[in-house]
């Protein structure tokens, strides 16, 4: 059975309230097996009954399900654990980055962007806002206060033309010590 990381959007954020019990029982009608919550932001670890569903349709069918269940739209973006730990090991601004002073942030999205796209969020660089774009993450590093940046996410997600869900890079490094690839 192949393992994921769901990283869910808008749950627990704009007025959206989701009890992790509740989302882990939506998961399991689903089907999945093991599954897990991890901090209540929308993170869902569990094992798909079947490895010949592809990505796509196995986020689809996540999301009409919340949709359902829930009564509003979740986006759903799947990682395996070994794409998460290369997520989390990747060094986009170097080693050491961020500084204590710094936030890195991490936006999943389904498609890598277009190198239009990319060119149009890289203008958007200045001394507060730095980004990088690996594959399907796109890295948003934040100097030195949020309220100090004029960036939001729902601007990435214009610029990407597409919906994504940010996570902070400690939390992805977290999800991916404790679900290290080498474990099924």
């Amino acid at each position: 059975m192949p393992r994921y990381i769901a990283f869910l959007r808008a749950i627990n954020v704009g007025g959206h309230v989701v009890k992790m019990a509740d989302l882990k029982r939506a998961f399991e009608r689903l089907g999945h097996m093991r599954v897990e919550t991890f901090i209540a932001s929308g993170n869902v670890i569990f094992d798909a009954p079947s490895s010949r569903t592809s990505v796509e349709k196995l986020e689809g069918a996540i999301e009409e399900h919340l949709h359902t269940t829930l009564g509003f739209e979740v986006a759903t973006f799947l990682r395996t654990p070994s794409e998460l730990a290369q997520v989390g090991a990747y060094q986009p601004f170097g080693p050491g980055v961020p500084a204590k002073t710094e936030v890195l942030y991490v936006s999943f999205v389904k498609r890598a962007p277009s190198a239009d796209v990319q060119r149009e969020i890289m203008a958007c660089r200045n001394p507060i806002d730095d980004f990088h774009i690996h594959g399907r993450e796109v890295y948003w590093l934040r100097r030195p206060q949020f309220g100090e940046s004029k960036f939001t996410g729902a601007r990435l997600e214009r610029l990407l033309g597409t919906l994504a869900t940010a996570r902070n890079v400690s939390t992805v490094m977290r999800l991916s010590a404790k679900y290290p690839a080498d474990r099924s």
